[in-house]
């Protein structure tokens, strides 16, 4: 069984994976990123809460030269948060440029430090239509390089990878996950709004998985249709 580090954001795709790689692995510690996006604050409380329900180490490492520099409405220094389906072509405007890669980098580096064997990240098939750096490609690129990179040779584990949103839900339900404390919103007001596109990924694989959904949203109108739908 090796070591494993989580890249927890406190969201629901990885917060089920830390609760899977305790299943599979011996997880040593999480590790969350505070780099400036409006709900930073909402899912780190939370992955911070989940962590010592578990008894895991949980660092938050600040990278606030992300929203100094980089252009993108996900941040705080970015313009409004786009609303509609999680696919549609305004959902590119909450792309933090190379986010994983800077992440999965800084992570690694710890990981080596720590001696341990493997990094855990929640990307899934349905990031893929707006994120690169969540794609299988840029997966097996930054994990060939991470295992060439290091010592110990580290692998970068993406358990969910051909996975989507409902079968993520689905599996943190089986788990015993308390998926109501998880958050989803890119808004990061008090209430997740239920209308930005992650939160109708979220509300529409609670559906799809027939699972009832604990969430309290601001708003509940009818879920948008898919692009080409």
């Amino acid at each position: 069984m090796s070591k494993a580090i989580i890249l927890l954001s406190g969201g629901l795709d990885s917060t089920v994976a830390l609760y899977w790689a305790r299943q599979h692995h011996e997880v040593v510690g999480a590790v969350s990123f505070n780099y400036g996006s409006k709900h930073n604050d909402k899912e780190i409380t939370l992955a911070i809460w989940h962590c010592r329900q578990m008894g895991i180490p949980h660092d938050t490492v600040s990278l606030p030269f992300v929203n100094d520099l980089f252009e993108s409405d996900l941040l705080k220094s970015g313009g409004e948060i786009p609303e509609g389906h999680y696919a549609d072509e305004n959902m590119k405007r909450t792309v933090v440029p190379f986010r994983n890669g800077i992440m999965l980098a800084i992570a690694c580096g710890i990981a080596e430090s720590r001696k341990v064997d493997a990094l855990v990240i929640a990307a899934h098939s349905g990031d893929h239509a707006i994120y690169p750096d969540c794609r299988e490609p840029f997966m097996k690129a930054i994990g060939d390089a991470m295992r060439e990179g290091t010592y110990a040779r580290t692998e970068l584990l993406r358990p969910f990878i051909d996975m989507d949103k409902t079968s993520i839900t689905k599996l943190g339900h089986q788990l015993g996950v308390d998926l109501g404390k998880t958050w989803s919103c890119y808004k990061g007001e008090d209430l997740q709004c239920g209308v930005c596109g992650t939160c109708v990924e979220r509300r529409e694989a609670f559906i799809l998985a027939g699972i009832e959904d604990p969430t309290v949203y601001s708003h509940e109108w009818p879920l948008p249709k898919a692009p080409g739908a």
